[in-house]
């Protein structure tokens, strides 16, 4: 598989790839410039916000659930606005929102982490008709929040650590059931492991900072393949199209040098990969968030 640029505008830090199934279209963030990304057919679309936005799900054809650095929003698309729906770690200054993704159950997970990257300040949270529970603490970088298509599985990722996790759901509700376990050490293959989906067959697409990939793996956390791209710090992958065998990925250009930016001039731009069709490969729709 092959990828190219589809979107030339370069964000600091690219991140939260979804695809609206209602509205077939991309959103993107990027955290550090404090805005939303989209396009509609060629025309491109941003938002821009007074903080750090980095998350979304889908409510409606029109509003999107969106996590910025105080807290979780009803955003309405058509003005512009948003509404608050509670507060997210609103009382340190010292942390933002990160990576999330919408849960089959209609609720939401969302990733804290420390401006600085300090270690061990986020955590990982999930909203849940009117609730905002915490789930796991002491996270350093927060990323790879996905599910299983049979809803067995949640799985997210420290990436200061190397590990990717996965956690049982009971099936009722979709809370976390018994520990997590480590699913993929990505340390052992000298890599770090950003922002994540996993397909119709359960294989999850792993983007790796610094790597110039996504990485695919099986459902028993198996390297299958991976999909290269022109700028090395790739950040999240999402599926999207009408049949949902494209391939999207975020990128970053966060912490390079001026010579590096003029080295690498697709880092920070949103990238594309149609997926062979034979290989049977095909995403999962984003779940509908459910106030």
């Amino acid at each position: 598989m092959t990828s190219q640029v589809w979107d030339e505008r370069g964000c600091q830090l690219g991140e939260g790839t979804f695809w609206h199934p209602l509205r077939q279209q991309l959103f993107w963030f990027d955290i550090l410039g404090n805005r939303l990304l989209s396009r509609d057919g060629d025309r491109p679309l941003q938002w821009q916000f007074d903080e750090r936005v980095s998350a979304a799900g889908w409510i409606d054809e029109h509003h999107l659930l969106i996590a910025s650095e105080s807290g979780l929003q009803q955003f309405d698309l058509r003005r512009g606005q948003g509404e608050m729906i509670c507060a997210l770690e609103a009382d340190n200054p010292h942390t933002r929102s990160n990576d999330g993704r919408a849960d089959p159950w209609g609720g939401f997970w969302i990733g804290t982490m420390g401006k600085q990257a300090e270690a061990e300040a986020g955590a990982i949270y999930r909203y849940y008709r009117g609730e905002l529970r915490r789930l796991f603490p002491s996270i350093t970088i927060s990323n790879a929040v996905c599910f299983s298509p049979d809803r067995r599985y949640a799985y997210f990722a420290d990436t200061a650590r190397d590990l990717i996790w996965r956690q049982a759901l009971e099936p009722q509700h979709g809370w976390p059931q018994g520990e997590a376990e480590v699913f993929i050490d990505t340390g052992r293959q000298g890599v770090h492991p950003d922002g994540a989906v996993v397909d119709s067959a359960g294989r999850l697409w792993n983007a790796q900072w610094g790597a110039a990939r996504v990485a695919c793996y099986s459902p028993q956390g198996e390297f299958l393949q991976a999909v290269s791209f022109t700028a090395r710090q790739i950040s999240c992958p999402g599926f999207g199209g009408a049949e949902l065998r494209t391939l999207f990925a975020t990128s970053a250009q966060e912490g390079m040098s001026a010579e590096a930016l003029v080295a690498e001039p697709d880092a920070g731009k949103v990238f594309v990969a149609e997926l062979e069709s034979e290989l049977g490969i095909q995403g999962q729709a984003e779940h509908q968030v459910i106030l």
